[in-house]
């Protein structure tokens, strides 16, 4: 018997479809993400011809010059957008060895099955292809969860969805059976004006509530939550918002890639886990 979604598949397509009209207002999360995967992609000294863009959005990720990009969503309308196909992140489409990069920024945070995406990433790629992926992690949305909860009382409702931590993120990756497996964390601090500013945001990202069984926010609770939340400002009247960015990094094992360290007893750097055909330390 398969167990329950965690996410409301439905709910969360429609949030998608929602957010696609107004997501340039608020793309600046997911835009911090792919820096980050620009980065890491950056110690990559290889190239790259057959690339998937898992959660594609409206298809803002820059492929390389030559490089063939199939794009994917769960939303009807950002697939439309991006020119990709509609289908959820841990049902793809796509045959196996069909990539040899898989990216995703701004979308695993909400799937239910999160180590059937990652096998199904690994499967789609060649091998050593390359996974990347972004996504918020435990400990984002801390003042937003902090004032929901003291304005609910005692029985406060469950609104933030469950949170992926950066060593649970390197153990899935392990699992799912990823060569030199590396996951770490960046932060982003976002100030706002209000509470409202930041809801409006996190609904333009169509990353609002998804969860099945949710209960709506009553009017009183929101406005309390609003004067917690403005209680919380800096001098010039903005709150900080924190969105702590999960990065996950893995190869689809192949014979000529470095056999990763004992665990407890990795020495690489990042960079230099990124090279494929790197010497050991």
């Amino acid at each position: 018997m398969d167990s329950p979604d965690i996410f409301d598949r439905n709910a969360r397509r429609i949030a998608r479809d929602r957010a696609a009209s107004d997501y340039k207002k608020a793309d600046f999360l997911r835009a911090f993400m792919l820096d980050g995967i620009a980065d890491r992609l950056g110690s990559v000294s290889r190239d790259f011809t057959d690339i998937l863009d898992l959660g594609s959005f409206n298809g803002s990720l820059a492929a390389p010059s030559g490089a063939r990009v199939a794009r994917m969503d769960a939303g009807f309308r950002f697939a439309a957008q991006a020119g990709g196909v509609q289908a959820d992140e841990d049902r793809l489409p796509f045959g196996d060895g069909a990539f040899d990069l898989v990216v995703s920024a701004g979308v695993l945070d909400s799937v239910g099955d999160l180590p059937g995406v990652l096998a199904l990433a690994r499967r789609v790629l060649r091998p050593d292809g390359l996974f990347l992926a972004a996504f918020a992690g435990a400990g984002s949305l801390a003042t937003l969860r902090q004032v929901l909860r003291a304005a609910e009382g005692d029985r406060p409702a469950a609104r933030i969805h469950p949170q992926v931590d950066v060593r649970s993120a390197g153990d899935l990756l392990m699992r799912a059976g990823f060569a030199l497996p590396v996951a770490d964390t960046e932060t982003l601090m976002v100030r706002y004006a209000s509470l409202f500013g930041l809801l409006r945001d996190l609904r333009a990202m169509g990353a609002g509530n998804v969860m099945p069984g949710r209960v709506p926010l009553r009017r009183d609770v929101l406005a309390r939550a609003a004067t917690l939340f403005a209680d919380q400002a800096d001098a010039d009247g903005r709150t900080a918002e924190s969105f702590e960015i999960v990065y996950m990094t893995g190869w689809a094992p192949a014979p000529s890639q470095p056999q990763p360290a004992r665990r407890g007893g990795a020495t690489q750097s990042l960079a230099q886990a990124l090279q494929p055909k790197g010497p050991k330390d």
